[in-house]
């Protein structure tokens, strides 16, 4: 067997070996290697808020509030608790860090972020977004794992080295995240606390090099070696750097981010970091009864919100913040119907935050689209497709080609402005100026349905979806740069029932209409 296909076939991780009386799991695919700069020294931090958050309470759509108070009556948090930040919008109460962060201009919302034909799986789902496929697609690689795969082909031979002293990227817990994986390895290292870095002994006694498991047991111990050059690595920045904040105890995720702070700060050249938070699949008791700003969804909304707001001060005191940004992802929303038992069941689109000095502040897209007549199993529908937020930090925070990202990313998706050049000195409001206007008639339609739209762009996309998260028809218009437009659509084929109509028009914001078809 070669070497290479050794290291494919995925033995590594199945099988449990021992040298010396270490337990040796998945050396192949999760304690590999280490970092360079492709392009720069940006850090990006990626932060998994596994189960599914409810982001109608996150995040409160306040010109839909009194629809939300019919629809989910038993878990909606009261309009005089909120912390309003323009009369449009809210943060829930727990999210303080949030709200500060965001007066400071070092927050941003994506609003309604999902995928087309949104799977309700928490295992798929998550393979969705770890691996950047279409719903349908099952893709073995992480977005992650191909970009460093482009410029480091051959890892993980001959890592580390002078080059690339350091892990390429960080997973904080016991396994490495999918989103790191490459076709034959993980580029990511397990790290579950500074304490748990533990050299290993190469020495296999007994065992004889040359015989027909020689190769393998010599990759073994290459990987160990190359394991233990990590930990030394981590140590020396850990020792070499400090946190400049205070971070609240017992806080899971803030001790996840402190450490992530102390590595940076210690000269770590890592340039990803995966970390999670769990608990968010809120099915019952997402709320307290007596009280609905507390709960469950609120106990995790102040960890989330005050590690994030711990981190940004941490980094801005440290003199770095310009080199890091980060960013929370989760699986899927919750449907919009709260349940009996004062919880959310799985749904489609929720609103994704970014964050740092380099962030364009501000709120990108609509608000949602809720009708009073929503259906039980409906979900959010989604305004922006992940894979435009993973195109946006490829291309403005890694440095990547639009062509290098079309061919990471499976296709081409529109990037949105939620990123600066930290060395202007002054940023656009670029969500003021992308607003535009856009509505569908007769509503309820039966064969044709029109639109009227202020022209922004030299086209149109019109993404039709059922209520279920299905993408049924997808359409593109010409259209003139500026003035008003109408576009009539053809619905004859498809059934009677809500369905949900997003427009795009290039980097502006997308518009979501509801419409009846008879």
């Amino acid at each position: 067997m070669k070497r290479r296909t050794f290291i494919k076939s995925g033995s590594l991780m199945t099988l449990p070996l021992f040298l010396n009386g270490f337990e040796v799991m998945a050396l192949s695919r999760s304690n590999m290697f280490l970092g360079g700069d492709p392009y720069n020294d940006k850090v990006l931090i990626l932060i998994e808020l596994n189960g599914g958050n409810d982001g109608l309470n996150t995040f409160v759509p306040l010109d839909k509030y009194d629809i939300l108070a019919n629809l989910r009556s038993n878990i909606l948090i009261p309009e005089n608790k909120l912390l309003k930040i323009s009369d449009t919008n809210a943060f829930h109460p727990s999210c303080q860090g949030f709200r500060s962060l965001y007066d400071e201009g070092k927050l941003g919302i994506i609003q309604s972020v999902a995928y087309p034909d949104q799977n309700r799986s928490h295992f798929r789902s998550i393979d969705i977004w770890n691996s950047a496929s279409d719903a349908a697609v099952f893709e073995q690689t992480g977005w992650i794992g191909r970009y460093f795969q482009n410029h480091f082909p051959d890892y993980p031979d001959a890592y580390p080295n002078e080059t690339n002293p350091d892990p390429f990227a960080i997973t904080l817990g016991y396994l490495v995240s999918s989103t790191c994986q490459g076709t034959g390895s993980n580029y990511s290292f397990a790290l579950e606390n500074i304490e748990s870095l533990v050299s290993l002994d190469t020495t296999v006694e007994g065992m004889d090099d040359s015989g027909c498991y020689g190769m393998e047991l010599n990759f073994i111990k290459q990987s160990i070696v190359q394991s233990n050059a990590y930990v030394d690595s981590i140590k020396m920045a850990y020792d070499s750097g400090t946190n400049q904040a205070i971070y609240p105890d017992g806080n899971r995720l803030a001790e996840q981010l402190k450490l992530v702070a102390r590595l940076i700060s210690g000269g770590l050249k890592t340039k990803v970091f995966v970390v999670s938070q769990g608990g968010y699949d809120t099915h019952a008791d997402q709320v307290n009864g007596n009280d609905m700003t507390m709960g469950n969804h609120a106990n995790l909304l102040t960890q989330l919100s005050e590690a994030v707001e711990s981190f940004q001060k941490d980094v801005d005191n440290g003199g770095f913040s310009e080199r890091v940004m980060g960013m929370t992802y989760s699986e899927f929303g919750r449907r919009i119907r709260s349940n009996f038992s004062s919880g959310t069941d799985h749904g489609t689109a929720a609103p994704l935050f970014v964050f740092g000095s380099c962030v364009n502040g501000g709120v990108f897209g609509d608000n949602p689209n809720i009708s009073p007549d929503t259906e039980v199993e409906e979900g959010v529908a989604m305004q922006h497709d992940f894979r435009s937020v993973y195109a946006s930090v490829l291309t403005d925070w890694l440095g990547a080609s639009k062509e290098t990202v079309d061919q990471l990313l499976f296709d081409s998706f529109e990037t949105i402005d939620f990123l600066k050049d930290c060395n202007s000195s002054s940023a656009d409001d670029l969500v003021e100026n992308q607003v535009w206007h856009a509505n569908a008639f007769p509503n309820p339609c039966s064969d044709f349905l029109n639109i009227d739209f202020e022209s922004k762009a030299k086209s149109l996309k019109i993404d039709i979806y059922n209520t279920f998260g299905a993408l049924m028809k997808s359409l593109n218009f010409a259209s003139q740069k500026s003035g008003k437009e109408f576009v009539s659509v053809d619905m004859s084929h498809l059934k009677s029932g809500t369905y949900l109509i997003n427009l795009s028009q290039g980097k502006y914001i997308k518009k979501s209409l509801r419409v009846i078809k008879l």
